[in-house]
Order: C-alpha cells, then sequence, then structure tokens
C-alpha cells in the first residue's frame, strides 16, 4: 500500500474528504518521526511497537575496492508487530 492508497482507505473509511485525510495521515506520520526522534518509544495498539535502537560502530569492506572501512555508529528504528496484527495476518 503507498502513502496515497493509504490517504484513499482513510478516507473513505471515515467518511472524510482526501484532503482532509491527507492532513491527518501526514500529521500522524509527524508525530510518529517527531517522537522517536527525541529517543521515545510508540507504541500503537493492534499495530505495533516503534523503538529506536542504537547500532554501534563496526567494520566493513568497500564491496567495490576491497578496502575496510568503518562504519559509523547510529539510530536505527524498530518495529515489533503487536500481538492482534500476527494473529490476523495468520487467520484461515
Amino acid at each position: 500500500m503507498t502513502k496515497s492508497e493509504l490517504i484513499s482507505k482513510t478516507a473513505e473509511k471515515a467518511g472524510i474528504t482526501k484532503a482532509a485525510a491527507e492532513r491527518a495521515v501526514n500529521a500522524a506520520i509527524e508525530a510518529v518521526i517527531g517522537a522517536l526522534s527525541k529517543g521515545e518509544r510508540v507504541a500503537i495498539p493492534g499495530l505495533g511497537i516503534f523503538n529506536v535502537k542504537q547500532r554501534k560502530a563496526r567494520k566493513g569492506r568497500n564491496p567495490r575496492t576491497g578496502k575496510e572501512i568503518t562504519i559509523p555508529a547510529r539510530k536505527v528504528v524498530a518495529f515489533t508487530a503487536a500481538k492482534s496484527l500476527k494473529e490476523g495476518l495468520n487467520k484461515k
């Protein structure tokens, strides 16, 4: 599903215009990004939990030259699916 498809589905399900749905989807995405950038965890019941994890610096190789490089430490987003999401995917 693309962002535009999500906006269309949101508008249809909520009975609002696509413009209003787009504003709502954009606001939700910005809120999640804002919370994650502060290091906060974002829990959406029925969907899952977004966390920020710290990845350590590590050694790697440049695939073109084979030269060893250092990959710097950085933050990454981790997602844990909610139990209801997992169950919904595996219904027969």
